[in-house]
């Protein structure tokens, strides 16, 4: 990326980064054209390519920066310190809904992102996720506690289907409607955790 991008007023550079998450979470990567971000950004598609030497690396870009604010508000809501596997869920759950209200083309395109198969990109994505999330979710299971649960329960497979099924959903209600509803998906995944407390948490005598 070019240096002269951090030299644009901030208003600018937020215009290009959100005309960036607004296409790319429309769109596969493949599909994606520059010009239509440029189009939106109100800057001419050369300039586009002057800040960004081309569309692989304002990607990349946005996917960072997708991450770091991702992991600032995990940290704004303390969702790794608990010891309380739902309670950690509940507070991530509030989190992403909050970013979502106020970034709701990025949470679409970190999603898209997510499943993005291009091979020109698809191992960085992965490694950007790795980086950011696998190793703080490896901590919080980590510290769990096998007796909250019912007995013989193995917490990393269970752990493993809850974030599937998660992620499965927020992909299905992209792929129907393009956008995601905020309001729905908290309904739903109060749904989900309800379900999951009263399956794999142990009964009280």
């Amino acid at each position: 990326m070019n240096k002269k991008f951090y030299s644009l007023p901030e208003d600018r550079q937020l215009k290009i980064i959100n005309a960036g998450f607004r296409v790319f979470s429309r769109n596969t990567y493949k599909k994606s054209p520059m010009q239509e971000i440029a189009g939106q950004a109100g800057i001419s598609k050369a300039l586009l390519f002057h800040y960004f030497h081309n569309k692989k690396e304002l990607y990349l870009f946005l996917l960072d920066q997708a991450c770091r604010i991702t992991t600032r508000y995990l940290s704004e809501y303390q969702c790794y310190e608990p010891d309380d596997l739902f309670e950690m869920m509940e507070r991530g759950m509030r989190a992403k809904l909050r970013m979502m209200r106020k970034y709701p083309d990025m949470a679409s395109f970190a999603i898209r992102a997510f499943y993005e198969d291009d091979e020109q990109i698809a191992a960085a994505i992965q490694e950007s996720y790795r980086k950011y999330f696998d190793i703080k979710a490896a901590d919080s299971l980590a510290r769990l506690d096998p007796e909250q649960f019912i007995p013989g329960l193995d917490l990393k497979e269970m752990y493993h289907e809850m974030y599937l099924a998660s992620e499965g959903y927020l992909w299905e209600a992209l792929r129907q409607g393009g956008s995601l509803d905020v309001e729905k998906l908290e309904k739903d995944f109060e749904r989900m955790l309800a379900f999951w407390k009263h399956v794999y948490l142990r009964k009280e005598e």
